[in-house]
């Protein structure tokens, strides 16, 4: 199994938005006690074990719109074929049009304007991959946010902008539990299948304050 966060390399980067998918990664490997920092396939990986199965954290090092990139390499290396995707390769990535504190797991889809889902799209051919998205969405309108209003709260703008600066420490302590939901719902992919993953998750469940 390989377990991809996408994101964005640097420090930078580290504590917005856009990287929820390797601070996912970062949190599997601090509860596994691994590290992820070997560098093959174009990305920082680590190898780690959950039930009978080996699974492989990976971080790609081509920032967010050249994910594919490193994906389709991963995949080769380790000879996963189109027909395996769904049951040997997970993406995590952040996802502006749901509400922070939220999760949702997808077996297919179209990247609906995700930079990074669209490049791996375009490097595999198709839009069926398994995918758990990260809400990160401030509470703002969708159009609020696309034409970059500000957020009564922080005065943070919307789009782009948002997605690259620096969380506030109440958007991080709301993302913190995420995190923790979003490991325990790999493990679950990896022990249980998709649908079972998708059945516990996808439910309607109100963001966490």
């Amino acid at each position: 199994m390989i377990v991809v966060g996408l994101g964005n390399p640097g420090p930078e980067y580290l504590w917005t938005p856009h990287n929820a998918g390797f601070l996912a990664i970062d949190r599997i490997a601090q509860q596994h006690g691994v590290t992820v920092q070997n560098r093959r396939s174009k990305a920082l990986t680590g190898m780690t074990r959950t039930g009978d199965r080996e699974v492989l954290l990976a971080k790609p090092e081509t920032f967010m719109n050249l994910s594919g990139l490193s994906v389709a390499a991963l995949l080769k290396e380790f000879q996963i074929a189109p027909e395996e995707r769904g049951s040997r390769l997970v993406v995590i990535y952040d996802e502006l049009d749901l509400p922070l504190g939220t999760i949702k797991i997808k077996e297919r889809g179209s990247p609906a304007g995700h930079n990074g889902a669209r490049s791996i799209s375009g490097s595999l051919g198709s839009n069926d991959w398994l995918r758990i998205r990260i809400g990160v969405g401030p509470d703002l309108p969708a159009e609020a946010i696309a034409a970059g209003a500000q957020n009564s709260k922080g005065g943070r703008k919307g789009g782009q902008d948002y997605l690259l600066s620096p969380m506030r420490k109440a958007d991080l302590a709301v993302l913190d539990e995420v995190l923790d939901r979003v490991a325990t719902a790999v493990r679950r992919i990896v022990e249980d299948g998709p649908a079972a993953a998708m059945n516990e998750f996808n439910r309607k469940d109100i963001p966490a304050k």
